[in-house]
């Protein structure tokens, strides 16, 4: 178990908090706070309980230097409205320097302040130690609660634990509690719906999940690589060349290890890659020459709601269709909508499949919404997270 906020008296301590404030900008205008709003029960829980707080985040990629158009001052102004007290911004080109510390020092318990991006320096990407350092100068205690960034090895998310002691926040419990739950000891029948376009993207995850579901789903454009390794003529559907052989060892490894593996039995295909194109519903063994697979059919939407109402633990990365296109969308919605009435525990593995439950307004009916795509991914893997790994045991 790792040390949390809890663990420490923050009575005079000042914490240096790494959120996830990578939101979408419209110009300054921030235009989702999700991630705002997710670091918020830490930074709340930390004022009440006696710390000032220095706050840290990267936002885009400015590659290293210091870009205007990837300046956190959007987030400070809107942490302000959502806090009801003054975030104070202390910009600066190397994020961290004399009057960066001077502002640090003279917090008082109560308040907070943000520093810039930390990608305005190569040297965060880089782990590189003399900026950990002045990371961690500027706290007593390293508060990671940016589960975005925990499989990355950055100088704000791991270096900066080599010189003060590093615990986690509460949106950081939350991903390891239920991801940790769902894959190491769940509630069963258990169920995994794997989606989205690569078949090699998603080798590690589908390999380490066969050893622990009991019910494997593959829906989205890799279901398409499954039914050419079958023998099946996809059309101008999406094709992981590369994935073809991996694809059939999956699915000789499904077999061996008695788990139910489920491919799409119908699709939707259309003439092209647009939402008003031509298209029609063909069983996966007539897609086509000349057309494209976009969506699940409704007989797969109906044989995997069936599947997945039996089940009790239900992880979820990656569409089933293309879901950005309202006409391509209606398996995606299906799945979304089924797993919102399941009698089960339910875990949205971020990313495409977070946007997804978001957009059909389905959220708050999920049990619990990964706020990091990649790095849930690494976890389901079974890969330890470096940003994890660092934490202080209790």
């Amino acid at each position: 178990m790792k040390k949390t906020i809890k663990d420490i008296n923050w009575e005079g301590k000042r914490a240096v908090m790494r959120c996830d404030f990578n939101v979408p900008l419209d110009g300054d205008k921030i235009t989702d706070d999700t991630r705002i709003q997710a670091a918020l029960p830490s930074i709340e829980y930390l004022l009440e309980n006696g710390a000032s707080i220095v706050l840290m985040s990267h936002l885009g990629r400015p590659k290293g230097e210091a870009k205007p158009e990837f300046s956190l001052a959007p987030v400070a102004k809107r942490l302000t409205e959502c806090l009801g007290k003054e975030v104070k911004f202390v910009p600066s080109d190397v994020v961290v320097d004399d009057n960066v510390r001077e502002a640090a020092a003279s917090l008082k318990a109560g308040d907070v302040m943000l520093i810039e991006n930390v990608r305005y320096r190569a040297e965060e990407e880089k782990n590189d130690p003399e900026f950990a350092k002045d990371l961690a100068s500027l706290g007593d205690v390293f508060v990671q609660d940016a589960f975005g960034s925990a499989h990355r090895a950055h100088a704000s998310t791991t270096g900066i634990a080599d010189y003060i002691p590093a615990v986690s926040g509460f949106l950081i419990e939350k991903e390891l509690k239920f991801l940790g739950e769902a894959v190491n000891n769940p509630k069963r029948p258990f169920a995994a719906i794997m989606g989205g376009a690569k078949v090699k993207d998603k080798i590690p995850v589908i390999t380490n999940l066969l050893d622990k579901v009991d019910i494997l789903i593959v829906g989205g454009g890799m279901a398409y690589t499954f039914f050419k390794a079958q023998g099946y003529s996809i059309g101008t559907s999406l094709l992981d060349e590369e994935g073809l052989d991996l694809a059939k060892d999956i699915l000789k490894l499904a077999e061996d290890k008695g788990v139910k593996f489920m491919l799409p039995v119908d699709v939707v295909a259309a003439d092209e890659f647009a939402n008003d194109s031509p298209h029609d519903v063909y069983a996966v063994d007539s897609i086509p020459d000349n057309r494209m697979g976009l969506d699940v059919g409704p007989e797969t939407i109906k044989l995997f709601c069936d599947a997945l109402r039996s089940a009790k633990t239900i992880v979820w990365n990656g569409p089933v269709g293309v879901f950005e296109m309202d006409t391509f969308a209606v398996g995606t919605r299906a799945i979304a909508e089924c797993l919102a009435e399941c009698d089960a525990t339910t875990v949205i593995g971020g990313g495409d499949s977070a946007a997804a439950v978001a957009k059909f307004g389905l959220a708050d009916k999920m049990t619990h919404i990964s706020t990091g795509g990649g790095a849930s991914l690494e976890f389901l893997e079974g890969r330890e997270l470096p940003g994890i790994a660092i934490l202080d045991d209790k």
